[in-house]
């Protein structure tokens, strides 16, 4: 028997099972102690559901995404938006240092994950669904290139690009404070600073009233992006014949249009409503991609899939020992920074703010990571990172 559900019926599952990741991560130490996302924890648990009753043969069901890309344009939108060229000064020449970082572990993961795919006889494009797609990328990229591979018939690419974020998503929370910790101990570093301080050099606009005509502004904006985004990436597909994600072309115009607003009012944009409608519409697409992974799908290549991922979460704990430390400046802010670059290279800025926060709760402030973790792994980082991976997917489509 086949149970079908709509487009309404389907948001409101997507809404139901983030609210339950969001109850079980409470309830759980460990899910909240790894900051293991609500989407996750409660789309998983959709999935395995609807998997065990395929399997035993009871019902099969089927969900209406099709707002699913709707959701997802909208929330990298969102994350355009914030990227403020007057924030990304405060950072310097190290924040530039940590953005090539970024770039250069992207292209690292990439080949890694390629070249093992390759070893094992597996679709190279999965190797980049296991590389900097799901690992630096996280679940974010994951569903997005996942659905951008599998239309170039890779069926598999969805479930395995997901379940490869939640591996890299626990590791980075895993193995970032041990990292510190070893750095902080056999080189003696103590901190910076004296006294500790807020640890956040971003704007607030905690001060700004929330009155619907202001927030019909931030949706103005946002829509505006999403739309010229759009004819952007079709008119670039068009033309040059290289696949870029409808998604891709929207945010880098939301980078144009914030910091041409911010030209002439700094106080149009309002991020705190931005955030708060990207952190919507990140939990609702997250949570439908999640509910409609075909777990019986990673089966087969579970193995594989499983060293290749060991070998990033080596490969990075490497780097940031014995390459990015030294490059950092070799003290205790390059540290706390390495915690937070393995935060978010095997999973998520918020993975990052994690390991820094338990860091310097225990051995004291670090204002300097605290300011470029933060701006680099919530967008930066997609400078780079987003032409490697459409790079990579176009020479092994």
């Amino acid at each position: 028997m086949t149970l079908a559900f709509d487009q309404v019926t389907t948001i409101f599952l997507a809404a139901a099972t983030l609210m339950l990741g969001s109850f079980i991560i409470h309830k759980v130490p460990f899910l909240n102690k790894f900051c293991i996302p609500a989407p996750v924890a409660g789309g998983l648990i959709f999935a395995v559901i609807v998997t065990a009753l395929k399997g035993f043969e009871i019902v099969e069901i089927q969900l209406d995404t099709s707002l699913q890309s709707l959701f997802m344009l909208t929330f990298f939108t969102t994350v355009g938006l914030g990227a403020s060229f007057r924030l990304i000064k405060l950072g310097g020449k190290l924040l530039v240092i940590y953005w090539l970082a970024c770039g250069f572990l992207a292209l690292a993961q990439n080949v890694i994950g390629i070249s093992l795919a390759k070893f094992f006889h597996i679709d190279p494009l999965l190797g980049i669904m296991v590389g900097a797609v799901s690992m630096e990328g996280g679940h974010g990229a994951a569903t997005a290139f996942g659905g951008t591979i599998e239309e170039l018939g890779v069926n598999s690419a969805l479930s395995i690009g997901l379940a490869a974020a939640t591996f890299g998503l626990i590791s980075g929370g895993l193995v970032g404070g041990p990292v510190v910790r070893y750095l902080i101990s056999k080189h003696d570093l103590k901190p910076n600073e004296t006294v500790k301080e807020s640890t956040t050099n971003v704007p607030d606009d905690s001060n700004t009233s929330w009155s619907s005509q202001k927030f019909m502004v931030q949706v103005f904006i946002i829509t505006l992006c999403m739309a010229f985004g759009t004819y952007l990436g079709q008119l670039f597909s068009s033309a040059t014949g290289f696949v870029l994600p409808g998604y891709v072309g929207a945010m880098f115009v939301a980078v144009i249009v914030r910091n041409v607003i911010d030209r002439f009012n700094k106080e149009t944009i309002n991020m705190k409503q931005i955030n708060l409608i990207g952190d919507i519409t990140l939990g609702i697409f997250l949570s439908m991609a999640l509910m409609s992974i075909q777990l019986w799908e990673v089966v087969d290549l579970a193995l594989p899939m499983l060293i290749i991922l060991i070998i990033q979460v080596i490969f990075i704990i490497l780097l940031g020992i014995f390459v990015l430390f030294h490059l950092f400046g070799r003290d205790y802010d390059a540290a706390v920074m390495v915690g937070g670059f393995t935060g978010h290279g095997l999973g998520a800025t918020p993975n990052a703010i994690a390991n820094m926060d338990a860091i310097t709760r225990k051995f004291g402030p670090s204002q300097k990571a605290f300011l470029i973790v933060p701006i680099v792994g919530a967008f930066l980082i997609d400078v780079f990172a987003m032409p490697i991976i459409i790079t990579s997917i176009n020479l092994f489509k």
